[in-house]
């Protein structure tokens, strides 16, 4: 089991954003303790032999080609058809966003 210090968790938990008090700290220095234990113990299996290896179900990904489909579009007279207010070819819409005052 690997020793972590609450201040090794406080710094794990500061850097996820985390705000833990100190019943969390004690839990989770045990369950990480755990975790990096369980995790070590990997260094004991003989792997010298094993060919790497990045996935071993052999699918593949299933693609299509991107391409747009002008039966399924609008011309831009026909977005724009149901709006009152365009500018230079585009819906004109109420600014969201003010500049610092």
């Amino acid at each position: 089991m690997t020793d972590l210090t609450n201040k090794d968790i406080s710094h794990i938990a500061d850097l996820a954003k985390l705000n833990l008090n100190s019943h969390e700290i004690v839990k989770f220095k045990k369950q990480l303790s755990d975790i990096i234990g369980y995790v070590s113990h990997l260094k004991e299996v003989e792997t010298s032999n094993v060919e790497p290896t990045s996935q071993t179900t052999n699918l593949k990904d299933v693609t299509r080609d991107d391409a747009a489909n002008s039966q399924n579009s609008l011309t831009q007279d026909e977005a724009l058809s149901g709006t009152e207010e365009t500018h230079n070819g585009y819906f004109k819409v109420s600014a969201i966003l003010e500049k610092d005052k």
